[in-house]
């Protein structure tokens, strides 16, 4: 058992789920959350002549091939909106590449506190962080580094003081974020968070977003769920027609253990052992079905920057058909269609031509979601209702991580 992070109080490898406490679908997180910093255990710090190690660690981009990838690009011209508790706009890694974005918490932790922005800016570098340093080869780089941020904070992390008043006031934060993205430039949506809670359910104000969001030409990717230890419950807003829906696997390409087995899985990702930037300036290794959808919604960058007149629904399609490391069968439900493979999606969308965007959302699947999304304005109906991932509907899919080495100023 490792020692409690002086910050959480927490022990490595916590997976704990939360339940709504009423009927309504709660917003926002609750105090079982797990967030990507769930726990942790300090290393020692690494030394000047090892600070390389963080990039070391990085086995994510090998396994992803993703130097192949940036003989094409780096995603540049491409926005990836982050929605999650904030994102460390200041972080060395990330400095420059993060936009002004929106809260639609308004409240709770801000920027400097300890419970801000963790899970979001691990996310973020994961995407787009470009290190930092002479020659940009210290701390975390991002499968598109060339890619640009746009937070969005729709939830709270798991010690935030003001979870039980975001419950109360903020179930409609995730749909309206979703559309904000969607009106403010988004090429890409992150979705690390889902419901996979017993009372999950598909949720109308938050389907017709993301519909909403792929016929604008914007695509949604979603973590597919930790609940492979608990059930393979399906998770929200993975599930939902259109989403790339991602699970874990290790560097042997393995899925991991807690990864959610569901028909909605699209294609997998890295998501044991990844290296994550901290606004407290530490790198940590956490793992969770939050870090493989982050991969895949970089991986969608490098394709949309190559490719840009291509709509959701081609990438998803590009993605399933050059994804590696296929299942038996060619596809599960542990693992879609395969491993991830950004390179030979570039590749391969080279053959295409743009379609229309409002494409996407044809085949909706009836017999999940009865006759479809709901128009904009029917989702201001009763407060509470459409609600973000978090609290009793869900978690931020990180589930525990190990402190590794820290540069520049600390908390």
């Amino acid at each position: 058992m490792t020692p409690p992070h002086p910050r959480t109080g927490t022990r490595a490898r916590t997976r704990t789920r939360t339940r709504p406490r009423t009927r309504v679908r709660t917003a926002l997180t609750a105090p079982a959350v797990a967030l990507l910093a769930a726990a942790f255990s300090v290393l020692p710090a690494a030394t000047p002549a090892h600070a390389d190690a963080i990039r070391d660690r990085q086995w994510g981009l090998d396994t992803l091939r993703t130097e192949e990838a940036w003989r094409t690009t780096k995603g540049e011209g491409v926005t990836v909106a982050v929605l999650d508790t904030g994102v460390d706009s200041g972080h060395p890694d990330l400095a420059g590449s993060v936009l002004p974005g929106k809260d639609f918490i308004g409240f709770g932790a801000a920027e400097g506190d300890d419970h801000w922005a963790r899970h979001g800016t691990a996310m973020a570098g994961i995407i787009a962080g470009h290190g930092h340093g002479w020659a940009k080869d210290s701390g975390v780089l991002g499968i598109a580094p060339g890619a640009r941020v746009l937070p969005v904070r729709v939830i709270l992390e798991g010690k935030d003081k003001a979870r039980e008043k975001a419950r109360e006031t903020r179930g409609t934060a995730l749909a309206q974020g979703i559309r904000w993205a969607a009106d403010h430039g988004a090429d890409v949506i992150n979705l690390s968070l889902g419901d996979d809670s017993e009372s999950a359910h598909p949720d109308p104000g938050e389907d017709a977003a993301v519909q909403y969001a792929l016929a604008k030409g914007v695509s949604v990717v979603a973590s597919a769920g930790n609940g492979g230890e608990k059930g393979d419950r399906i998770s929200y807003p993975a599930a939902y027609p259109g989403v790339i829906a991602v699970t874990a696997v290790d560097r042997y390409g393995t899925r991991a253990s807690f990864s959610t087995r569901r028909w909605y899985a699209t294609v997998s990702a890295p998501g044991v052992d990844i290296v994550i930037a901290d606004p407290d300036r530490k790198y940590y290794e956490g793992w969770g079905t939050s870090a493989a959808a982050a991969f895949v919604s970089g991986a969608v960058a490098l394709v949309r920057s190559a490719h840009p007149g291509l709509t959701p629904a081609q990438v998803k399609k590009l993605l399933v058909d050059t994804a590696r490391d296929r299942p038996e069968g060619g596809r599960s439900d542990a693992k879609g269609y395969g491993t991830v493979d950004p390179a030979a999606a570039i590749e391969a969308g080279a053959a295409l031509k743009g379609g229309d965007p409002k494409n996407a959302t044809a085949g909706y699947r009836g017999r999940y979601f009865g006759q479809g999304p709901v128009p904009a304005a029917e989702e201001s109906g009763a407060p509470g209702l459409l609600a973000p991932l978090a609290g009793g509907l869900g978690a931020l899919l990180l589930l525990a991580a190990v402190a590794l080495h820290r540069t520049g100023r600390g908390r």
